[in-house]
């Protein structure tokens, strides 16, 4: 196979019939401004042949890392499938558009909890975030509930993805898709 994005689709339609729970998830690797590795899971909210979108608060730990340095990686492992894929890019902001159109599409309490959280801040009590939800819950009562300005997406360029097979003993599959211009090359690695 010569395009690693049909791949990918192949495998996530497996991963989304096999996976227990959140077959989207992937591991999201940035740096600290100092070059300290950081690393959490987020979930895949969009993907295609221009790249793989999350979403996040702007003002969070990880916004603040991906503002600083661009360059991340993330990874897929689908224990029930045996399989995994590595991605390494760039990430760059979404439109608002396509922020607002995701968003739109959230649960209304998800919508609300983006407004009531200073994601990754302190929090003295969880009772203090209870009540900032309630009071944004007051707030929207009876509207929509619109993006919050500090609350959108990114979407990772990938300059290389690999698919990674488990094989008995050991003997694992591993393909590695580089990014050469407007196409990809690929080739074997070993296990």
């Amino acid at each position: 196979m010569t395009d690693p994005f049909a791949l990918f689709d192949s495998w996530f339609t497996e991963a989304r019939a096999s996976e227990p729970n959140d077959a989207n998830a992937m591991a999201l690797a940035t740096t600290t401004a100092d070059g300290h590795p950081s690393l959490r899971m987020v979930l895949l909210k969009g993907h295609g042949p221009d790249g793989f979108i999350f979403y996040t608060n702007l003002d969070s730990r990880k916004g603040g890392e991906l503002a600083a340095n661009p360059h991340v990686a993330l990874l897929f492992h689908w224990k029930s499938l045996r399989r995994q894929i590595r991605i390494e890019g760039s990430v760059t902001p979404v439109d608002d558009a396509t922020a607002d159109a995701y968003f739109a599409t959230r649960s209304r309490d998800s919508q609300l909890g983006a407004w009531a959280s200073d994601q990754s801040r302190p929090l003295d009590a969880r009772e203090t975030f209870e009540a900032r939800f309630a009071e944004v819950e007051t707030r929207f009562a009876g509207q929509d509930v619109p993006r919050p300005p500090r609350w959108s997406g990114w979407r990772v360029t990938p300059a290389a993805i690999e698919f990674w097979q488990d094989r008995a003993h050991r003997l694992h599959e591993r393909t590695r898709f580089t990014r050469d211009g407007d196409s990809w090359t690929s080739g074997l690695l070993y296990p």
